[in-house]
């Protein structure tokens, strides 16, 4: 009789994702990037919206249209009284975060780890690439000395 191979569990499953050490690597990350996000929303915040205020407000999130006038505002907390507003600067101000965090990562992250990757595999490369010079060289030595041995016999065995 043939048993069926028992499919592991939802929790057998769970424990094997948490030991692979992905998990890990994951959480990492993940915290890495929200303190990473803090330093760029501050840069937004203390260097580019003062650059971009110069032509306006220096707060983006100031930056509106009304769909439905009038529109006015409390001062105090910035939500809208009456009126219906687009807020199209929070989302210029979001755009130049995403692009600021992008720029950075890949400046600072990607371009080095691919140059590096790229360094390695060339080394690599010529590493086996000398390696295979060698080897054909070798090959080459071996048949020469085979072919000497074979015209000695050769040249023995006619000679008697």
């Amino acid at each position: 009789m043939s048993e069926k191979k028992k499919d592991p569990g939802v929790w057998e499953g769970f424990k094997v994702f948490l030991m692979r050490g992905n998990v890990v690597d994951l959480a990492v990350a993940v915290v890495i990037g929200a303190a990473f996000t803090n330093i760029v929303n501050s840069m937004v915040k203390g260097v580019i919206n003062p650059l971009v205020g110069a032509f306006g407000t220096k707060d983006l999130d100031r930056y509106s249209s009304c769909l439905k006038d009038p529109c006015r505002f409390d001062e105090a907390t910035g939500t809208a009284t009456s009126g219906i507003p687009i807020m199209w600067g929070t989302v210029l101000s979001a755009m130049l975060t995403f692009v600021i965090t992008a720029a950075v990562v890949y400046f600072l992250m990607v371009l080095p780890m691919s140059k590096y990757l790229a360094r390695q595999a060339a080394r690599q490369k010529a590493k086996e690439g000398a390696h295979e010079v060698i080897e054909v060289t070798e090959l080459a030595v071996l048949k020469e000395i085979r072919d000497a041995l074979v015209a000695q016999r050769g040249s023995g065995h006619n000679e008697q």
